[in-house]
């Protein structure tokens, strides 16, 4: 990062105060140096920092509502003023919308001001049919006005030129996991134990998982299944494995802190998560687990779905089958039930692999270059290829 990005200043601008599951959202908020306000929204009121933008004492709102109502104005732009007073006392020089659907509400404010702003797209936003038929037309024109766009996997980048946006605004960047965090497993000296890490919901398929495992059992009854995560899916896992009659070797851990998650990780043979496109169109962006299974040191069997493949090499840092391909994922864990320096050989290339493109430092970095360029307003496709570059030759992005 160059002395010119400490000087600029960025607004980062999330859906709501505290998201499930965002910790990527997180790491922006604390390790991008440039951010120096958070603005989010509470029943749609925009708040900075953890303060309402716009009065919410009576009198002034009263006042507000009178004047929309002898405008004949409506909610939003009362909302819109908000965001434009948060952006002016920010002072922001550039401001990330984490979402395209946020990117989206604060588009008008932005172009007011004259401030250049970025979309970063994360999963849903992406893929839900729900979200992409409410909000194509809208996707549209913000695409148009944005400064830059990021996709974080190959198959997300793919979708949003599908969905309008310009090649050379739209760059690809995929999250990091923090090296110092997770590292050390030792999969070539481990029991037959697996980990499954993430929610249970239906793009994350656990029941798949827990059907893979079933048949590894059959052949290796000394197998085990660690499962973290929390969710609607979790007691119907919980009753399927037992209908299975796998109960004695799988543990249900529940949502854990990364510290446990870590720990078990060391001591697991390899991390499984067979994640699908749900019914919905939801679908994945690039699974956080999957980065830090690999970046500890673990083989990852999984599933050719969103950035899952970006960031597994199969057949040297792990063993990829088709989303549904539930014989396919019992045949890879039980290829590395048998062998253990299987498991070692692949783990050491996966942590190797994480280390060179997909850390923590890597991917905040890359951001900050990104927000750099917008700032200053600077040709945004030559950061995309530069960018481009730093990433495995196969996984680059065509130039058709």
């Amino acid at each position: 990062m160059s002395n010119k990005s400490r000087a600029i200043k960025v607004c980062l601008v999330r859906p709501s105060a505290f998201g499930v599951s965002e910790t990527f959202i997180d790491a922006h908020a604390s390790r991008v140096s440039s951010v120096n306000d958070v603005l989010d929204f509470r029943a749609s009121i925009p708040y900075l920092n953890g303060r309402p933008v716009l009065s919410q004492a009576i009198a002034p709102r009263a006042l507000r509502k009178i004047k929309r109502i002898l405008t004949n104005a409506d909610w939003n732009e009362e909302i819109q003023l908000g965001l434009t007073s948060a952006f002016k006392a920010s002072k922001a020089s550039v401001v990330l919308a984490e979402y395209g659907m946020t990117a989206v509400k604060i588009q008008n404010a932005c172009e007011k001001l004259d401030v250049p702003f970025i979309a970063h797209f994360h999963g849903y936003d992406a893929s839900k049919r729900a979200v992409l038929e409410e909000y194509a037309a809208s996707y549209h024109q913000m695409f148009q006005a944005a400064a830059a766009v990021i996709a974080v996997s190959r198959a997300m980048e793919s979708q949003l030129l599908k969905l309008g946006c310009p090649r050379n605004k739209l760059i690809y960047n995929p999250y990091g996991v923090s090296l110092d965090q997770f590292s050390g497993a030792t999969p070539q000296e481990a029991e037959r134990r697996f980990i499954a890490v993430g929610r249970f919901v239906e793009k994350k398929a656990p029941q798949n998982t827990l059907l893979a495992f079933s048949q590894v059992v059959q052949r290796f009854p000394d197998s085990r299944l660690i499962m973290i995560g929390d969710g609607i899916l979790l007691n119907s896992c919980r009753e399927l494995a037992a209908e299975l009659e796998i109960t004695h070797a799988v543990d249900f851990l529940g949502e854990q802190p990364h510290h446990v998650v870590n720990e078990k990780m060391r001591t697991a043979r390899a991390f499984v998560q067979h994640s699908v496109t749900a019914k919905s169109g939801d679908s994945e962006g690039t699974p956080n687990a999957v980065l830090e299974a690999g970046a500890s040191g673990l083989p990852v069997v999984a599933t050719r779905h969103a950035g899952i493949p970006d960031v597994v090499v199969d057949g040297e840092t792990g063993l990829l089958v088709d989303e549904g391909d539930i014989d396919g994922m019992a045949a890879h864990m039980q290829s590395l039930a048998q062998s253990a320096d299987l498991a070692g050989k692949l783990g050491r290339k996966a942590a190797a692999h994480i280390a060179n493109c997909y850390t923590m430092e890597h991917s905040i970095n890359r951001l900050e270059r990104i927000l750099e360029a917008a700032a200053e307003r600077r040709d945004m496709d030559v950061v995309r290829n530069e960018i481009d570059r730093e990433f495995p030759s196969s996984l680059n992005r065509s130039n058709e």
